[in-house]
């Protein structure tokens, strides 16, 4: 007895001593591998990469901004059964081990002792929490060093945060292949669902992803997929978390994916590049990628699609009047079999302009008295008419053009690659030609800068330049109105009358006289304002800036935001001075909103991933707003905005420029039946056409010039390029819309006049308007006429200035009509 008594007590105290190896040992491991492990305590505030998303004032998406596409789901809203389907395939006691699995780790060891010599790769028994050790806070490398380090801050990230926390980290952490990051994404990148939609073999096959997505591909490799996902619904009915049924049914259907149908996506990338520098400027590279921002555009979808649509089809219409510029290529047909079809490898080697969309390409085939026989991109035939490609005459230097074709063989030729549009007619096609110019077009809200559509150029896809924010331009008689506003608040009134004659200034020692001249070169004497504006006169506008002073002219650049710091010389006034489109919308607005300042916005809010408004562009306060509202009542906001210009002149102005499409150089618009106002520029040679315009509540602005500055060509002025784009924006923005008018502030006299002579006139009389003065300025009879003498009592000259006999000799450097 007392023999096996010490054995006992040897036997006891031999365990005792292996313990304590073994603890000693555990904590000598735990005190050199614990040294510098990354700080797991991180992890209760982290938050995951999350895609930042833009929408449209209809909710349509415009732009996602992500380095990992992730939808962020808490882990309260997660359905149980994703939450099952991944606890059976990774780690079925993650509610009950402290962060390492002992018993999986004995049976993985068994497994790889078996496999020994197999050359086959180590069977793992990490569990959920040590993945995500891994994950966040270590590497991937395969070593032992590593997964004792896994080991360890998976113990303390168990002492640290919660199983529900630990488990909400995995589940949105994890790539499940397809640009899958976290449950969310994958449920709508592989099913087109919400988490709440997926059937068990569905929550089966996504658990099925972890440790290798590309090895169960549903496409590549969708046999391995299935028994994969197989295993998985085993695994469920094994833990009780589903019945056999449910699992037998859901194994003897096919995976099911179905890729997410395409999100409604506007496209209005120059609107959506904004956005995002806007984005970056004011929360950095992290905040726009990784910070899941909400962020709640101007944008307005339908405005957008039709200021694409008719930008773009201006440029054509522009574009086509200038002639054919040739093939985009030529292909070398002689040694192919054409009927064989061996063209298309050619044709499919050819590079494919950035701007062809929603164009084709196409080979020339064959070339007959009547038509051209074509080889499409992508194969199949077609023809081209002759009347389809009847415009296309010889392109000639200086925007010039030849002799119209009388023949399709005077305009292709076998070999050509061309750009070809359906037409009407059984594949029948079109001759299509990429414009070489560009442009603008700008639509905002005059009354809160919100900007509803922005297009800046032909295409996007070919050139990123935001031709209606970044893009420097002169404006030609665009400027004109903010002359004649300095005018009108200087004690003229809209039939003041101003001559309209020849016009010399000296413009000192070796620099010659500067001799601005009218459009058509042509002279209409004593006219009013009014008459000058309608009909652009640069004569009048001129004497009207020499009188008032250009000084003052700059300024009110300054105060409608147009230009800052505007040259006071006397071009300036002709609109010799550069700025963007979207400038001399915002500062047009100021007109039509009684004289108030906006901002121009792109951004209503901004919200964070937790859903807290962090911007709003609107920041007025609203003390009936929240909650207790009276939903009956709407609240009345403040108008906080500033006055910076008289709205009595304001209205002067607009209803000046009514009478530009009424009557002046915008009555190609006139034809709409709709109250609108605009004023058209052209600059020197050509080379910008403008039209700036607007109805009560919306602002439009667009312009056409060459990247490189060259003249349109000849008689190519705002009317006859820019009016047409505008026309066709306001026909299909308006349609449908009521026809409301200008609104009139306090403070306007409505008397009815001759237009051309700015004196009160009878109801009898034909050809009058109801002119609009400020009270105490109606006309009581014939006015003196501004000459530029300097002997007006409104004279400020500030330079040398005479009028002279004879015609106009056209304009000086800096001039502009």
């Amino acid at each position: 007895m007392r023999i096996i008594l010490r054995s006992l007590a040897a036997l006891l105290a031999g365990i005792a001593l292996i313990a304590l190896l073994g603890i000693g040992g555990f904590l000598a491991i735990s005190y050199h591998y614990g040294r510098g492990l990354p700080d797991y305590q991180a992890l209760a505030t982290y938050e995951p990469p999350v895609v930042t998303r833009v929408h449209a004032g209809d909710g349509s998406l415009i732009a996602e901004y992500a380095t990992e596409k992730r939808v962020f789901v808490p882990i309260d809203v997660i359905p149980a059964l994703v939450k099952e389907a991944f606890l059976s395939a990774e780690d079925k006691n993650f509610y009950s081990h402290p962060g390492i699995d002992l018993f999986g780790i004995a049976r993985a060891s068994l497994q790889n002792l078996a496999q020994v010599g197999q050359n086959r790769r180590p069977v793992g028994a990490s569990t959920i929490t040590q993945q995500v050790a891994k994950n966040f806070l270590l590497t991937n490398e395969v070593s032992i060093e590593r997964k004792i380090k896994e080991a360890l801050i998976s113990l303390r990230i168990e002492r640290a945060l919660s199983k529900d926390r630990i488990l909400e980290l995995y589940l949105n952490e994890i790539y499940l292949g397809f640009g899958s990051y976290g449950v969310g994404a994958a449920a709508l990148n592989y099913f087109n669902k919400s988490l709440d939609e997926l059937t068990p073999g569905e929550a089966a096959y996504l658990a099925a992803l972890p440790k290798a997505p590309n090895n169960y591909h549903p496409y590549r490799q969708a046999a391995a997929a299935k028994v994969r996902r197989d295993w998985v619904l085993d695994r469920m009915v094994e833990e009780g978390f589903i019945t056999q049924q449910e699992a037998i049914a859901d194994q003897a259907k096919p995976l099911g994916v179905r890729p997410a149908s395409e999100t409604r996506v506007v496209e209005a990338g120059f609107f959506a590049e904004e956005v995002r520098r806007q984005l970056y400027d004011r929360y950095g590279e992290k905040g726009l990628y990784r910070g899941g921002l909400s962020v709640r555009a101007t944008l307005d979808s339908k405005l957008q699609t039709i200021a694409d649509k008719a930008l773009r089809e201006g440029m054509v219409r522009y574009d086509r009047r200038h002639g054919y510029r040739g093939p985009i290529a030529k292909i070398d047909l002689a040694k192919v079999d054409v009927a064989g079809g061996d063209w298309q490898s050619k044709l499919a080697a050819v590079t494919v302009p950035a701007a062809l969309a929603p164009w084709k390409l196409a080979v020339v085939l064959q070339v007959t008295n009547d038509h051209a026989r074509i080889g499409l991109e992508g194969g199949g035939e077609g023809a081209i008419a002759f009347e389809q490609m009847r415009w296309a005459r010889p392109w000639a230097k200086e925007q010039h053009v030849g002799a119209p074709p009388k023949s399709p063989g005077d305009v292709l030729a076998v070999g050509d690659v061309i750009a070809v549009a359906e037409a009407e007619g059984k594949a029948a096609w079109s001759l299509q030609q990429i414009p070489d110019v560009n442009g603008a077009l700008i639509a905002l809200d005059p009354h809160t800068g919100r900007v509803l559509a922005m297009s800046g150029g032909y295409s996007y896809a070919a050139s990123q330049f935001n031709r209606a924010t970044q893009a420097l331009r002169q404006t030609g008689s665009s400027f004109k109105p903010f002359v004649y506003t300095a005018a009108l608040d200087s004690g003229f009134t809209p039939s003041s009358l101003v001559l309209d004659a020849p016009f010399v200034m000296d413009q000192g020692p070796g620099l010659g006289l500067w001799k601005p001249g009218n459009y058509a070169n042509d002279f209409l004497g004593p006219s009013t304002l009014r008459t000058g504006i309608e009909k652009s006169r640069n004569l009048m506008t001129v004497r009207l800036a020499q009188t008032i002073g250009m000084d003052k002219v700059a300024a009110y650049a300054k105060k409608f935001g147009i230009i800052d710091n505007l040259d006071p010389v006397l071009s300036m006034s002709l609109g010799a001075g550069e700025t963007t489109l979207l400038r001399m919308a915002t500062g047009y607005a100021m007109f039509v909103n009684g004289g108030k300042r906006i901002t121009p916005s792109l951004i209503d809010r901004i919200q964070d991933r937790h859903g807290k408004t962090i911007y709003r562009h609107d920041a007025r306060a609203c003390a009936a707003c929240g909650e207790g509202a009276d939903v009956n009542r709407l609240p009345v906001l403040p108008d906080t905005r500033e006055q910076v210009e008289d709205p009595r002149t304001a209205y002067q102005m607009v209803s000046m420029l009514q009478g530009v499409v009424q009557r002046g150089t915008g009555i190609r618009i006139a034809s709409l039946g709709k109250t609108l106002a605009g004023k058209t520029g052209t600059t020197n040679d050509y080379t910008d056409a403008w039209f700036m315009g607007f109805s009560p509540d919306l602002v439009v602005g667009t312009y056409i010039g060459f990247d490189n500055p060259k003249t349109l060509g000849k008689d190519e002025t705002g009317s006859s390029v820019a009016v047409p784009i505008f026309r066709d924006f306001m026909e299909a923005a308006l349609k449908d819309q009521p026809n409301i008018p200008f609104r009139i502030p306090p403070g306007i006299s409505l008397v009815r006049v001759n237009p051309n002579n700015g004196q009160l006139a009878s109801a009898s009389e034909r050809g009058t308007i109801l002119e609009a003065f400020k009270p105490g300025t109606e006309p009581t009879g014939r006015d003196s006429v501004l000459d530029g003498s300097g002997a007006d009592p409104l004279a400020a000259s500030t330079g040398p200035l005479r009028t002279i006999g004879g015609s106009s000799s056209g304009l000086g450097a800096g001039g502009l009509y």
